[in-house]
């Protein structure tokens, strides 16, 4: 039809490659950020923990209009639509539970734990939409998640305040995530462009959580400027850099490949919380990341085998 757009050409596998580790490496320092500004304001807890997921994702909306306003494409489909505001939901529970938990147990086991998507995503896509991991997949989520066992197995963190509560959240959150990749790639599967997505995903993530803070008596303002400066980084680098590129790479590849990609996040963060904090990781830690490595490269070589099989989705 004139004047309609074009749709993109798929993305080489290596194009998706460098993108999908781009958004790795940018969440990787999430964790940091986060502690920092906890730190900053002299507390943390619940209520701070609520102020930060939903000054992330509000910042992330601001950043993101002016791509919703200029981006071509023809109206999306309804169900394109409540898929992407599902995913926002999801991913504004996600952050709830998960920044929560970096108050109440240690960098290394809150990334590790939030990281074990590939168990959820595999068995989610599964009984969802009947895709069955192949063996070489199902053998590299099982290598990764022993090494992700390990490496929270040695977490030597004696700050942690209730890692029991902790890391339950951290898996609450690895759940909430596992749902938001899913439905964010159905959303772009039924139209819409990443641009328009992640738009509607995070801005229905921010208004679900902006009125939480207030409610248990937590105010937007009065923190340390640390606090807010930490709270920016950590939005441009681990959620307007990082999740739109692991969104993206989602509409191209494996769902379970992007959430095996992020077990690498706890191995990032834990260099990372080396040389800020000094955590200085246990030799469990370095074993596992070790395990955690070669679990994700078995299932990266098992999916990009399968994939090479397949027709490549387009829009």
């Amino acid at each position: 039809m004139p004047g309609s757009p074009t749709p993109p050409s798929p993305p080489t596998k290596f194009q998706v490659g460098l993108v999908l580790i781009t958004g790795v490496l940018a969440v990787s320092a999430a964790a940091v950020f986060i502690v920092l500004a906890i730190e900053a304001s002299g507390g943390g807890g619940v209520g701070f923990s609520l102020f930060l997921s939903a000054t992330r994702l509000t910042i992330a909306s601001l950043v993101l209009i002016p791509v919703w306003r200029t981006a071509r494409q023809s109206s999306p489909s309804s169900i394109a639509l409540w898929y992407a505001i599902a995913a926002g939901v999801c991913l504004a529970l996600h952050f709830a539970t998960w920044i929560t938990s970096l108050s109440l147990t240690s960098i290394v086991a809150s990334a590790t734990l939030v990281t074990t998507n590939p168990i959820w995503v595999a068995l989610i896509s599964w009984l969802w939409f009947r895709e069955m991991p192949t063996r070489l997949t199902g053998l590299g989520i099982g290598v990764a998640l022993v090494g992700g066992i390990l490496i929270a197995s040695g977490n030597s963190d004696i700050t942690a305040s209730q890692p029991v509560v902790g890391n339950l959240l951290a898996l609450a959150g690895a759940m909430m995530a596992s749902f938001y990749f899913l439905l964010g790639r159905e959303a772009q599967r039924h139209g819409l462009t990443i641009g328009r997505y992640a738009a509607i995903a995070y801005t229905t993530g921010a208004i679900v959580l902006l009125p939480l803070p207030p409610l248990i008596g937590i105010s937007y303002w009065g923190f340390p400027t640390a606090v807010y400066l930490y709270t920016l980084l950590m939005t441009l680098s681990a959620q307007v850099v990082g999740h739109t590129a692991l969104n993206w790479s989602v509409r191209w590849t494996s769902p379970t490949l992007v959430a095996l990609m992020l077990l690498f996040e706890p191995v990032g963060a834990s260099i990372l919380g080396y040389l800020i904090f000094q955590q200085a990781p246990g030799q469990s830690v370095l074993l596992g990341a070790g395990i955690v490595l070669l679990g994700v490269a078995i299932a990266v070589l098992g999916e990009w085998q399968d994939r090479a099989t397949e027709t490549p989705p387009t829009n």
